[in-house]
């Protein structure tokens, strides 16, 4: 007997009594008992990933004569309705639950398998045609699928939504630099003035930025292209066959369009997460990076009467509950507090491979905080990106008229006369100058330090900022 509304389900401790329209069993409602933390399963995309990889692990287990072709198929049809998301609320286990995934393996296993008798016209919980453990898991480990699936989701994410982000940031960032390379600015080191830079050559810097943060996502996919799925256990790959691993493997890129491999050794694979690291590490550097342009940005936005005000952002908000009219710079301050998360997130990851922590003989244990943190990391990334182009560098405006006033006003505009005059008499120069309340040109022309054209040459902005333009100062 069972309460109303409740079905009856085993696994090897014994009944469970288990919702009546849920697709999971006896091990995933015990797990659902044993870890009520943060009312959050493990990401959606893990979930998703397992739904691939339970799906290629079937067609490879019938291609090497292990698996009937109908068994076969019921756990590819309904694996790939996981695959989908069609299944999503029935994955239930917190993401804070055993270190190595064991629950969400077995939560993919009884729900692929009872979907599999539902469709066959079976009693659900009836493990027919399909059994959790024997069939969908054949071949398998908890300790071998779910760094696997971690390693697929994150993969898969990176491929299809965060490369095309910073696609996107890439190409406006540089459409930009282009478009405004005429324009003159005033530089600025440590803060302070410094020599004339244009602005396209400033906006080259960031495009530059995101282009190399491309490549380090695309680094990331190489890392995580290594999978563990075939070493089972603790490595050795007892009860499965030697060829399962990159045949597998090979599924999965095919249905993905990602390029994946066996692990070259497997007891590394699934004792260490130094890849995940590695992966994670190149997500914080590109959100570091984006810090960076945001934060330029927002610095070379701002007054817009006592500030620099070189550039205009888009007003797309009121700025404040008691100042009329302002507007302030939110979505640079958006993308620089997903940086603070992606950071925090690595620290995570990298606590969670850590020896002594996760790490630890033959397995790691820490295996779902990871995958959370680096999935909401890209996540993250990836919205983030978009969101600086559509809702500010699309509307983003330079300032010219401020641009030249501040060059005019510059005082390092001596350092061209530099070579001329000499270093110290030009830094003389500078000073009388800030003192005097007047600009570097006036001063020179008045003490006829050189002659009016000479002066015009030497200090026209312009070529300053060109390749070979003389220099005798730095910082």
């Amino acid at each position: 007997m069972t309460e109303s509304g409740k079905r009856m389900e085993k696994d090897s401790m014994g009944p469970m009594d288990v919702p009546d329209w849920a697709l999971w069993g006896a091990s995933t409602q015990r797990a659902v008992a044993n870890f009520p933390v943060s009312g959050r399963g493990i990401p959606a995309e893990v979930v998703h990933a397992f739904g691939l990889l339970k799906a290629a692990c079937a067609k490879v287990n019938r291609d090497l004569g292990k698996l009937p072709a109908d068994k076969a198929k019921a756990i590819v049809d309904a694996s790939m309705e996981v695959a989908k998301g069609e299944h999503d609320k029935h994955f239930v286990v917190d993401v804070y639950q055993t270190g190595s995934g064991t629950s969400s393996n077995m939560n993919a296993n009884e729900v692929i398998a009872n979907r599999a008798s539902v469709k066959a016209g079976k009693a659900i919980g009836s493990r027919d045609p399909v059994h959790p453990n024997d069939h969908v898991n054949m071949g398998q480990s908890s300790n071998d699928t779910f760094p696997t699936a971690m390693h697929v989701a994150a993969a898969v994410a990176i491929h299809s939504q965060l490369v095309p982000a910073l696609s996107r940031l890439h190409a406006m960032l540089d459409k930009q630099a282009k478009a405004w390379d005429s324009i003159i600015k005033i530089g600025r080191t440590h803060l302070m003035d410094a020599t004339p830079i244009r602005v396209g050559q400033v906006f080259s810097g960031y495009a530059s930025q995101v282009e190399h943060a491309r490549e380090r996502a695309g680094r990331a996919l190489d890392a995580l292209g290594e999978l563990a799925i075939g070493g089972t256990a603790v490595g050795t790959g007892i009860n499965t066959h030697v060829e399962f691993g990159a045949r597998v493997a090979a599924e999965l890129s095919k249905q993905t369009g990602v390029k994946f491999r066996e692990a070259t050794n497997h007891f590394e694979a699934q004792a260490a997460k130094d890849a995940f690291v590695e992966a994670s590490g190149e997500m914080k550097t590109i959100a570091v990076g984006l810090s960076k342009i945001a934060n330029d940005i927002r610095w070379l936005g701002s007054g817009p009467r006592c500030g620099i005000f070189e550039l205009i952002l888009p007003a797309i908000q009121p700025g404040s509950s008691i100042m009329p009219g302002k507007v302030n710079p939110v979505i640079c301050e958006s993308v620089i507090q997903v940086a603070c998360r992606v950071i925090a997130n690595d620290a995570a990851v990298t606590y969670g491979a850590f020896g002594g922590v996760g790490s630890i003989f033959e397995l790691n244990v820490a295996m779902p905080v990871m995958a959370d943190a680096m999935m909401e990391s890209i996540h993250l990334l990836s919205n983030v990106s978009n969101v600086f182009v559509d809702n500010l560098l699309a509307g983003l405006q330079v300032n010219a008229k401020q641009c030249e006033g501040l060059i005019d006003q510059s005082l390092m505009m001596c350092t061209s006369l530099a070579p001329e005059i000499g270093y110290d008499a030009a830094a003389k120069l500078a000073k009388e100058a800030f003192e005097k309340g007047t600009t570097i040109r006036k001063l020179a022309l008045e003490k006829k330090l050189l002659p009016a054209a000479k002066l015009d040459e030497l200090l026209d902005p312009r070529s300053m900022t060109e390749p070979g333009a003389e220099s005798t100062s730095a910082g």
